[in-house]
């Protein structure tokens, strides 16, 4: 099964470090971050969910909800806790999915036949409170996520979804932001009083309208 964006996440319900949950009913009206490691004890893995325990406040700023995924038993992901919390400086504060049946990882399409031990691949799915995938993304094993550019893309996608306007290329939090192709040049006054730019009749900017 192919996860395309704008589908709705698929549901599920599974055990994790903090109990058994229901994906859907989890979530519940906040925005969610999946992301999948290929098993406990890897290196790189190790430094990503500690970097996630010590942006947990960021995520919950904007209202998302993070959970984890690796296909290991929850007893080991408990010991492999205790290695990130102490080599990363952080305590981890976010739910971690034992899905040693592969049950979950193939319902997301984490299990590729050429990646490295034919276990889940480091994916990311970004979903939003209507329970639809915003973002897809898969790294290579040797490659760190980057967990700055993911808030990124949350501030973006929320600025889409409660004002209508888009970012423009290397936007950061702050900065101009585009206005939707659907809005008439005539509107944006009344939709955009912080004011607006016109650059060319497709390509129009206002200032960030949530700050």
């Amino acid at each position: 099964m192919t996860i395309r964006l704008g589908d709705e996440a698929p549901n599920f319900t599974a055990e994790t470090t903090e109990g058994k949950i229901d994906f859907h009913q989890w979530l519940g009206d906040s925005w969610g971050v999946l992301f999948s490691h290929p098993k406990d004890y890897t290196p790189v893995c190790t430094t990503e969910l500690g970097r996630v325990a010590n942006l947990k406040q960021e995520f919950d700023k904007r209202k998302v909800k993070v959970l984890a995924i690796s296909v290991d038993s929850v007893s080991d992901h408990k010991g492999w806790i205790k290695d990130i919390n102490e080599t990363q400086s952080c305590t981890v504060n976010y739910p971690i999915i034992a899905d040693p049946d592969k049950k979950v990882a193939q319902l997301y399409d984490m299990i590729h036949p050429n990646a490295l031990d034919n276990l889940t691949v480091r994916s990311v799915f970004i979903i939003g409170p209507d329970k639809k995938v915003k973002l897809t993304l898969t790294y290579p094993a040797s490659t760190g996520r980057n967990f700055d550019e993911l808030l990124r893309v949350i501030d973006s996608l929320q600025l889409t979804a409660n004002y209508q306007v888009a970012t423009p290329v290397d936007w950061k939090h702050g900065e101009d932001c585009v206005v939707v192709p659907a809005i008439k040049t005539e509107d944006i006054p009344a939709k955009f009083p912080k004011g607006h730019k016109v650059i060319k009749p497709y390509l129009r900017t206002t200032p960030q309208p949530n700050l």
